[in-house]
């Protein structure tokens, strides 16, 4: 039997903003279950799969002041998803260690990846530092604190083109810069994902 759907994921994001509890009930029983099958498909774990759904509606429920009208809710969810997949896939290849400075990642029985990984780290730095202000910023916001075009050209007052714009050529810039210090910008990104 098919379920018809009683409000659209506009009309839902909408009911959201408004603190809606009913309205986010909805989006997750409309959507948990394919995000959560999406997921196992990566990590191969349905409770590994289950955690990062979970997590991503903690997240939308956090940022539902920060959406604008013209999200796509699907993109925005599976995008979510992803960079968690991303973060669950590292955690699992590393032990991580505290210390007073911060984080340390080690390889599992290979300490020797921890040198790799911090030349890698500190060569990503260095070619962040090198994008023009505005630039930097708009590369940071989206590729480190997970926002989406929209959300950084409200939360900066510009245009979505703009971000767009100034995306591309950040990654350009970031493919050609790693390629000259002999590493793909997919490996860089995908050790260095937050």
């Amino acid at each position: 039997m098919k379920v018809v759907r009683e409000f659209s994921d506009h009309t839902c994001l909408e009911r959201l903003q408004k603190n809606d509890t009913a309205a986010f009930d909805l989006l997750f029983d409309q959507h948990a279950p394919a995000l959560c099958r999406f997921v196992h498909g990566y990590l191969k774990s349905h409770a590994d799969a289950e955690e990062v759904v979970q997590d991503c509606f903690l997240k939308l429920w956090e940022r539902r002041h920060e959406f604008d009208k013209g999200i796509v809710f699907k993109t925005y969810l599976y995008t979510s998803a992803y960079r968690a997949i991303l973060k669950q896939l590292r955690r699992q290849r590393y032990w991580v260690f505290e210390d007073c400075d911060g984080e340390m990642l080690i390889e599992e029985g290979n300490p020797g990846k921890l040198v790799e990984y911090q030349e890698l780290e500190q060569l990503y730095q260095l070619a962040v530092a090198q994008l023009p202000s505005r630039r930097r910023q708009i590369f940071s916001l989206s590729r480190q604190n997970g926002l989406s075009h929209a959300m950084i050209a409200n939360e900066l007052n510009i245009s979505v083109k703009c971000v767009e714009n100034q995306m591309t050529h950040a990654l350009k810039f970031m493919k050609l810069y790693f390629q000259a210090h002999g590493v793909s910008l997919g490996l860089a990104f995908l050790v260095l994902s937050l």
